[in-house]
């Protein structure tokens, strides 16, 4: 039986995988995903989550719970050695292992693409997993917290300041979900103002959304200012030490709270531990069949699809010629890669990837969207609706829709669910604060160290600075107890100025 090797569990590993189970016959071929992660993760709905308007476990999908003939590996790919097609594995725990495999999909997605700005790897967050987002929405909660508790000046100043880099569709969700969180946090803290939040957004290119059209993504830059949020165009980070955002024009901005979202690269974790062909761009060198390869030479048995392949767009509009990493691409590369593999397995040929583009929605908090359709462009609730509408019937599988769904109709009527979760990052601080632990083991230096310490008392010839007594007097008031019998003969060789005090010690 032929077996397949789907690397990454994202998007377009997920759908491969689920459309092969579909599309292949029962013992066609044997399937395996390998993913760090038990869950593929619906990224667009990240930015809500980080607002607590979805509960983050709504926004991904498991695995083990859909696959049901995959046999799932919550592990990496470290190496890829296509030349003898083995793969090598390594778990969390135990050794790295080779796997040997017939077919190999390269769906590993990509990560947030940094550069060497000092402070920033120290103290930025991205906007990638569910786990940042959810970091992200605790964080700001916890400053406002701290913040409440603080007089006017500069530290409260610092809490209450975020500072998202990047203007794309990520950085734009992300910051303005954020502006609405603060406004809808800022009603429950008496004792701050609106005034007392500040919102900035970093963009080093002259405009932000290049997805859009310019009057649209005008349109926003006024609605962000309306919200009283603070845009810098053609701005750069040079620094971020102790969070203390230094700008290309001087500006120094304090924070505790600094979002990257500043562009994405393939996961070089993948690339470069293969052999695989790879474009300058850093991306899997792919066909527009999804065959690794080029278009003269594809490489056999090898697939790729999603944010870390280069996909040619066949429509014309993508971005230097191939398609850009979305999840618009990645789903619809997945669902006809599943498709042209098993069509190759069984002597067909495979299709060509082309899909054009539908647009681009955006959700810019509670009430208020973006979207853009050619020259069709829709602003404010209706935008907001089609963002929603578009990504809850995009959520794979009706199960999670049901949940997303059932959530945003709960929020509707109850509002949105502003509990604080950022001790769960450290959950057994209180267990840890109260906990019994063990005495010190008792040795015999110890003992005899104790055993010293009423002998020399007892023998100190000193007034009692209580009572103003001679320290006999005061010792023999004391209750009698074993040691200080024991230490009976220590006190014979006491000067004789002080036989009375000598003698009521030895009548204890």
């Amino acid at each position: 039986m032929p077996k397949i090797l789907i690397v990454g569990g994202g998007y377009a590993g997920f759908y491969t995988a689920w459309k092969l189970e579909k599309h292949l016959r029962k013992g066609e071929a044997e399937v395996t995903m390998v993913d760090p992660l038990p869950y593929m993760t619906y990224q667009p709905f990240l930015p809500e989550v980080a607002a607590g308007s979805i509960e983050a476990r709504h926004a991904v999908v498991a695995h083990r719970r859909h696959l049901k003939r995959t046999n799932v590996i919550t592990a990496k790919v470290t190496g890829i050695d296509h030349a003898n097609k083995v793969a090598t594995i390594t778990p969390e725990l135990g050794e790295p292992y080779e796997f040997a495999y017939d077919q190999i999909v390269v769906t590993a997605g990509a990560v947030s693409r940094t550069f060497p700005i000092p402070g920033i790897a120290d103290n930025a967050i991205g906007l990638k997993t569910i786990e940042e987002a959810v970091a992200v929405r605790d964080r700001l909660m916890s400053n406002f917290d701290r913040a409440a508790s603080l007089p006017a000046g500069p530290e409260r100043d610092r809490l209450l300041t975020v500072v998202v880099v990047g203007g794309g569709f990520a950085g734009i969700e992300a910051f303005a979900e954020l502006r609405s969180l603060a406004s809808a946090l800022v009603s429950k803290y008496p004792q701050l103002s609106f005034d007392d939040t500040h919102f900035h957004l970093i963009e080093a290119m002259g405009r932000i959304m290049p997805e859009v059209s310019l009057p649209t993504s005008e349109w926003v830059l006024k609605d962000l200012a309306k919200r009283g949020a603070f845009v810098h165009l053609d701005t750069q980070v040079t620094g971020a030490v102790d969070g203390n955002v230094e700008l290309s024009t001087g500006e120094v901005i304090p924070t505790d709270l600094i979002v990257w979202t500043a562009g994405v690269m393939a996961n070089p974790t993948v690339v470069r531990g293969g052999d695989l062909p790879v474009e300058e761009r850093g991306r899997i060198a792919t066909r527009a069949d999804l065959r690794v390869g080029t278009a003269e030479a594809p490489v056999e048995g090898a697939w790729a699809a999603g944010d870390i392949s280069a996909v040619p767009d066949l429509t014309g509009g993508g971005v230097g010629g191939y398609c850009v990493p979305n999840a618009q691409h990645a789903v619809r590369q997945a669902k006809l890669l599943a498709k042209n593999l098993v069509a190759v397995l069984r002597g067909e040929e495979p299709k060509e990837y082309f899909h054009k583009n539908l647009g681009a929605v955006a959700g810019l908090g509670l009430y208020n969207g973006v979207f853009q359709s050619g020259k069709i462009a829709l602003k404010g609730f209706v935008a907001w609706i089609a963002h929603r509408g578009y990504h809850g019937l995009a959520m794979p599988s009706w199960e999670r829709k049901f949940r997303v769904l059932w959530g945003w109709w709960n929020n509707l009527w109850l509002g949105r669910d502003l509990v604080n979760l950022q001790t769960v990052q450290n959950p057994r601080y209180v267990f840890e604060e109260f906990a019994a632990r063990p005495r010190p083991a008792v040795t015999t230096e110890t003992v005899k160290t104790v055993e010293a310490k009423p002998v020399e008392k007892a023998a100190a010839p000193v007034a009692d600075k209580a009572t103003k007594k001679p320290a006999a007097k005061a010792a023999a008031a004391k209750p009698a107890t074993a040691k200080t019998a024991a230490a009976k003969p220590a006190t014979a060789k006491a000067p004789a100025a002080k036989k009375p005090a000598a003698k009521k010690v030895a009548a204890k």
